[in-house]
């Protein structure tokens, strides 16, 4: 009978180690909440000083609290740890907040994130500075970027011009903010999910009143399925060489707008005075504008002296809608495969006005430090070693330096393009725009289903 019982047991206990290796690879997300966190808690508040100490995180204690130690017990004076917060679990992993040592800085404890990693058996570690003296730790309990789940709350509702299009591998909201980053660079080979994360924009701006323009030369393959919201198409370089100098005389027109509103008079209120589209009375203020340009090397490449001026001419547009767009309310999308000297005159000057940079799987280094070299040449390395088979991983970075791995969340073209039709009444009117609205055929009527009624024979 203890035989069996034992066998019994034995049984069980593979049945749950088998359960749980299961849960861990098929659903990441319910495994944490049932199995890692109570383990990774358990192992943080086990071993904390004694990580702490492992890692150099230590200091010597006050001279008070020395000489009390000393005097009241014959214990040994230890070094002390960074004073730990209140463990806030997550959905993906846990938060805590350190307050440093005197003589600690950030980038002490940053430096050991990976040691930390592996001591309280987590994913990944991150390091936010919140305020002098005290660090967030962000412990991320398994690969969020393999199966994306964004988070309920991004922050960004209600907010113009912002749109959480992306989730980072420290579990939070990559948005993209075009009053912060007016103008972004986005590159990758075929296949690598430059679509998907144009699907994720559109469809975030779909909803809020922005102007859309599209340029994209692929005969509009990639931009027609979102026509019904989109104030303007061109679908080649002789389109884009007609659509870019309307965009350039709607700038101008806006900057006259901002200065008939600087002819500033005496006791004239501070709040009036303004040198962007954002100062102007919300009744005076023009609608922003969101040019996206697919295959950005469409627009360079000739063959013959005729479109080698056109082209020079398009590129010298879109230089000074970069330079100049963002105080007119005129933002940039960029896409491409390659983007650098060798598409032509102007390239590198457009590309030095696009401060955001995302790069997914490129083809070869080259290319990756096309995106992110002349900006965190440490995040090149990471652009090259994203793998094939996760379409839509990518490198975000921008001029400040700062970098890190972000994944679009799948969006079909089916709902990207349901989205842009419900929300085409929000389109803006701008009648410069009209002569290149694209045409929108009407939805075709579905007859309801119904019972089929069959003649009766007429008898003879």
């Amino acid at each position: 009978m203890t035989d069996l019982v034992t066998v019994a047991e034995l049984g069980g206990s593979l049945a749950a180690i088998g359960g749980a290796a299961y849960l861990r690879h098929a659903h990441p997300a319910a495994y944490w909440s049932t199995v890692g966190l109570p383990v990774s808690v358990a192992r943080l508040l086990g071993s904390y000083s004694s990580t702490m100490d492992a890692c150099g995180l230590t200091v010597a204690p006050p001279r008070w609290r020395a000489l009390a130690i000393r005097a009241t017990t014959r214990r040994e004076v230890r070094p002390v740890p960074p004073r730990r917060g209140i463990i806030r679990p997550t959905s993906t992993g846990l938060r805590m907040r350190l307050r440093l040592a005197p003589g600690q800085e950030p980038a002490d404890v940053a430096a050991s994130a990976e040691r930390l990693r592996h001591a309280w058996g987590v994913h990944a570690v991150y390091v936010r500075d919140i305020k002098p003296g005290v660090v967030e730790l962000r412990l991320v309990g398994f690969d969020v970027l393999r199966k994306v789940r964004m988070p309920r709350r991004t922050g960004t509702e209600g907010d113009l011009l912002r749109v959480p299009v992306a989730l980072r591998e420290d579990a939070t909201a990559f948005v993209r903010d075009y009053r912060a980053v007016p103008h972004e660079l986005v590159l990758g080979a075929t296949l690598s999910g430059k679509s998907m994360y144009l699907r994720n924009l559109i469809s975030g701006l779909a909803g809020q009143p922005v102007v859309l323009v599209g340029v994209d030369c692929k005969r509009g393959v990639e931009l027609s399925p979102f026509a019904a919201r989109l104030s303007a198409l061109a679908t080649d370089p002789e389109q884009a060489a007609e659509l870019l100098p309307v965009l350039v005389k709607e700038m101008e027109d806006r900057y006259d707008l901002i200065k008939a509103r600087q002819g500033i008079a005496p006791g004239t209120p501070d709040e009036l005075i303004t040198s962007d589209i954002w100062g102007l009375p919300e009744n005076e203020r023009p609608s922003p504008i969101v040019l996206f340009v697919d295959e950005v090397a469409e627009l360079f490449l000739v063959a013959t002296r005729k479109e080698e001026e056109r082209r020079d001419e398009m590129v010298t547009q879109l230089i000074r809608l970069a330079q100049l767009g963002r105080a007119a309310g005129i933002y940039l999308e960029v896409c491409g495969q390659r983007f650098g000297a060798e598409l032509g005159k102007g390239a590198t000057m457009l590309r030095a006005q696009l401060t955001g940079r995302v790069s997914h799987r490129v083809n070869d280094e080259a290319s990756a430090k096309m995106a992110l070299g002349d900006i965190a040449p440490e995040a090149v390395y990471a652009a090259c070693s994203i793998p094939a088979d996760r379409p839509g991983l990518a490198v975000a970075g921008d001029t400040s330096g700062g970098w890190s791995r972000i994944r679009t969340p799948y969006i079909s073209l089916v709902a990207a393009a349901a989205t842009c039709r419900d929300t085409a009444h929000l389109a803006p009117d701008v009648p410069a725009l009209s002569p290149f609205r694209p045409y929108v055929p009407p939805a075709p009527t579905v007859k309801p289903a119904g019972r089929v009624s069959h003649p009766r024979p007429v008898a003879e």
